[in-house]
């Protein structure tokens, strides 16, 4: 039986509850503007009744407030993590494609290849007319040097740009363990403080924002579950699970940290050294950076530095010893299109091994027919009889036109121009009468010089039948090596014009085959040599494009569902306002009740006599 004064607790109950509903409501107001905050509500409910031994059997005890929960939606959260992903990704890459576009450009601002290799064919145009002055003879000669300037520094820029990305990967790695320790420690701390009976919503939604930035760095599931005893009863904490690219990232309290390490080994010919590989710090298994699944800025930094449109080397293993591997065919049959280092790594079966050098058959018109790598350590007899029939890969193989591609396009090309020119020039005599050599060099960082001795043609046209990584040939000219003999730089006489000096000093018939070089001849992908640069501005022009497009399908999407997100979560200042109203005239009306029965009580104890 509820005693005389049952109303007053009811009507404070209700004071208590609304003044609850008021704080919360003024919290949301207060972080309208702060950046991650869910907004909260205060859940009411009413007390237990009460039996009464009366007909009506029981009584309504008031209301209170039992928690006061985020209102987000998992399903928006899910969908603005994957889309952040693919966001991240085409931002990242479109950022870098633009840095590569910027160095092919060749306008009035910037003299780019067309206008340098115009320049250096008119340069030979005149000194037809002039074989025998020296000054014309030197001025074309300068900018033949011109052109290798332009490659080198070509070079350079996109040396410049795979560094920066592979800086980034660093960094990105970097991020993710500081994200994954933090996310780690709020799991805990989350635990904490709802196994004892409250609300973390703060900590979560410090943990959410977390989500947030590692999600547009990889790609990220979550998934969260009540933990409970043997006997299935709740025991009030839950276990919080991260996974970036299908791989478990953090599980309730515990964390794993990947690694970046240095490696030894170059994957392309012109790739920088000390490039980064991933690999998790406590199996030391290499993180899939670039799988099917992956996603975010990681993947695009990694398609940028190590991207080489699946050009790379492959081919059955026909033969192995202990120390070797030869495959036969390999993919790739022409050495101007050669990336593959002098030394490094290849792949069978998923598992890496390294090689010191490697040597290559050669059919009478100059084709690759099989290559034999030498190894680092030797095989096992078990490693040799199960690889056997295998394939062979140079390095990774990544589907996209990143750093390696493109250096990859420029090194052919210049393989392919520079060796026809040097043997339309040693079919010729210098002004001096001596046998011309190559005009276009190789030389190295420490001094080495390449002058392709040994990938010349024998009195039957046949080229040498075998080629090694370290033989002077075609294969070590690369942007970065280019120059013009030292020889013609001194002496502007050792360049020759004619086939023979005794049909003329002024006689041109060598300088008439080289003109043909520039538009009549086909070198480079079905076209000639002055349209190059169209090829990989076209390359690079189609791959911006649609990375933009994708950009901006993505970007629009990003702005839908953070509008969706925030419909559900944000804090809205006119609903708040309302909320406001409606709790404070609820507040009111409590305190009515409470007038109304502090009048009772007055008549009840004062003016009632017995």
């Amino acid at each position: 039986m509820p005693s005389q004064f049952f109303g007053l607790n009811i009507a404070a109950s209700g004071l208590s509850a609304f003044q609850t509903s008021i704080n919360v409501t003024t919290n949301n107001i207060s972080n309208v503007q702060t950046e991650g905050y869910t907004r909260q509500s205060a859940t009411l409910e009413s007390t237990q009744a009460i039996r009464c031994y009366t007909k009506y059997g029981s009584i309504g005890t008031g209301v209170a407030a039992t928690e006061i929960r985020q209102e987000r939606d998992l399903y928006y959260d899910d969908k603005y993590w994957e889309n952040s992903g693919s966001l991240g990704f085409y931002e990242q890459k479109l950022y870098y494609l633009d840095q590569i576009e910027s160095v092919f450009t060749d306008n009035e601002t910037q003299e780019g290849f067309a206008t340098i290799f115009a320049k250096m064919f008119n340069g030979l145009d005149t000194l037809k007319n002039n074989a025998a002055d020296e000054s014309v003879r030197n001025q074309f000669i300068n900018q033949a040097q011109s052109l290798c300037t332009y490659f080198n520094a070509l070079y350079s820029s996109l040396q410049e740009i795979q560094e920066d990305a592979n800086e980034e990967i660093k960094n990105s790695v970097d991020c993710i363990n500081t994200y994954s320790s933090k996310i780690a420690l709020l799991n805990k701390q989350i635990n904490t403080v709802e196994i004892n009976g409250g609300y973390a919503n703060e900590l979560r939604d410090e943990r959410a924002n977390l989500i947030d930035q590692l999600s547009a760095i990889v790609d990220v599931e979550t998934s969260e579950y009540e933990v409970q005893n043997t006997n299935g009863e709740n025991l009030g904490g839950t276990n919080y699970t991260v996974m970036i690219n299908g791989q478990i990232l953090v599980d309730g309290n515990d964390y794993r940290t990947l690694e970046c390490t240095s490696s030894a080994y170059q994957h392309c010919q012109s790739d920088i050294e000390g490039m980064y590989e991933i690999t998790w710090a406590d199996t030391g298994m290499r993180f899939a950076a670039t799988t099917g699944t992956a996603n975010g800025t990681l993947k695009a930094l990694f398609e940028i530095r190590d991207g080489n449109y699946n050009q790379n080397l492959t081919g059955e293993i026909t033969a192995i010893s202990a120390n070797s591997f030869t495959i036969a065919p390999p993919s790739i049959t022409n050495i101007n299109a050669l990336s593959l280092p002098d030394n490094g790594q290849v792949t069978v079966n998923n598992k890496t091994y390294i090689y010191t050098g490697w040597s290559a058959e050669v059919d009478e018109n100059g084709k690759l027919t099989s290559f034999t790598f030498e190894l680092e350590s030797e095989l096992t007899q078990n490693e040799i009889d199960r690889l056997v029939g295998k394939e062979l890969t140079q390095s990774a193989s990544i589907n996209a036109m990143g750093i390696p591609y493109y250096q990859q396009q420029i090194t052919e090309f210049l393989r392919e121009f520079t060796q026809l020119f040097n043997e339309i020039e040693q079919g010729g005599e210098t002004l001096n009468g001596e046998i011309m050599g190559s005009f276009f060099v190789g030389t190295t960082k420490t001094g080495t010089v390449y002058d392709f001795s040994d990938w010349q043609k024998d009195e039957d046209g046949k080229y040498p039948s075998t080629i090694s990584s370290k033989d002077d040939s075609y294969y070590q000219m690369t942007a970065e090596t280019i120059v013009i003999n030292a020889k013609s730089i001194k002496d502007p006489t050792y360049f020759s014009t004619a086939e023979t000096i005794k049909d003329g000093a002024d006689a041109y018939d060598v300088v008439d085959k080289l003109l043909t070089l520039q538009e009549d001849v086909t070198m480079f992908r079905g076209d000639d040599a002055s349209s190059f640069l169209e090829k990989l501005i076209s390359d690079i022009s189609v791959d911006t494009e649609k990375v933009q497009t994708y950009y901006n399908n993505y970007s629009n999407l990003d702005t839908v569902i953070t509008n969706m997100r925030t419909s559900v979560s944000g804090v809205d200042e006119d609903e708040e306002a309302l909320n406001l109203v409606k709790f404070q005239n609820a507040y009111n009306m409590a305190s009515k009740v409470i007038s109304v029965m502090s009048e009772l009580y007055d008549k009840l104890i004062n003016e009632t006599g017995v």
